[in-house]
């Protein structure tokens, strides 16, 4: 099966930490750039971050740049997101994400359901006040 599993949700305090992992399966990182969305309730989607696996470049959201910060092994298949210095405007279901290879999708953090090739299931992130 070709397929993305997320964890490492739940709830924190505002100012707190998170670290979310994404586990792909069926596929490797050379088949798939790899990002992570998010998805507050009664809002759009929104890029947070993307890994190029082409040339290795990290691309970031200016809104979560310095607070978030994606990692990968590809030994493991995963790409990791930690989260620091949470808000409540963060709380949102998050989702990892198989991104086309080339072209512009991943540098412009453009997750919407046409350009994802492939998405986990999501994780829930609740920041309390």
């Amino acid at each position: 099966d070709v397929q993305l599993q997320a964890s490492g949700g739940g709830l924190v305090q505002t100012g707190g930490s998170l670290s979310l992992s994404c586990a792909a399966s069926g596929f490797t990182f050379d088949d798939y750039s790899l990002g992570w969305f998010r998805q507050a309730s009664g809002k759009e989607r929104e890029g947070i971050s993307c890994y190029s696996s082409s040339d290795g470049i990290i691309y970031y959201s200016d809104r979560m740049k310095g607070r978030f910060t994606l990692s990968s092994d590809k030994a493991k298949n995963t790409v990791y997101l930690q989260m620091k210095s949470l808000k409540p405007e963060d709380t949102a279901v998050y989702h990892c994400a198989a991104l086309p290879l080339y072209g512009s999708v991943c540098p412009t953090l453009s997750m919407s359901t046409e350009n994802v090739r492939l998405q986990g299931q999501g994780t829930q992130v609740t920041v309390s006040s």
